[in-house]
């Protein structure tokens, strides 16, 4: 006795149409591709520029920003000058040998920049480097 499974017009669909759920993907996937570039803006800095290549990163640098105004800036948080050592041993766990990128707006005092550097190189920071843009042929 053979039983032959009919399906009636009364039994539920038990396939799923995945056509509407890839539309909504690919709309939230190219909303995503747009918006993306603009979340990563940090302290407006007109940097300088030059032709040295860039160096390899091995983990994520602190950033500490100088702007032409001459307020410093650790990431995108607002600094005290007299606080940044504090804050950075703070933010890199007490550890000298985090890599620090200084980026000093181009119209601000070269002596400035120096300045902030040779601070975190006497306190015994051993990987501070400057931050510029690469060199475009005009």
């Amino acid at each position: 006795m053979a039983f032959k499974f009919k399906r009636s017009s009364r039994d539920p669909m038990s396939e799923i149409n995945v056509t509407p759920f890839v539309d909504v993907m690919l709309v939230l996937l190219v909303i995503f591709m747009v918006t993306a570039p603009l979340l990563t803006v940090g302290v407006q800095v007109d940097l300088p520029e030059t032709s040295a290549d860039s160096l390899p990163e091995e983990q994520e640098p602190l950033t500490l920003t100088i702007n032409s105004k001459g307020e410093i800036f650790i990431q995108e948080s607002k600094v005290d000058y007299d606080k940044i050592i504090a804050k950075i041993l703070a933010v890199s766990k007490n550890r000298t040998d985090t890599r620090i990128y200084v980026r000093g707006d181009k119209t601000i005092n070269y002596g400035r920049v120096l300045e902030v550097m040779g601070m975190l190189s006497g306190s015994g920071f051993t990987k501070v480097a400057l931050i510029s843009e690469p060199y475009k042929e005009r």
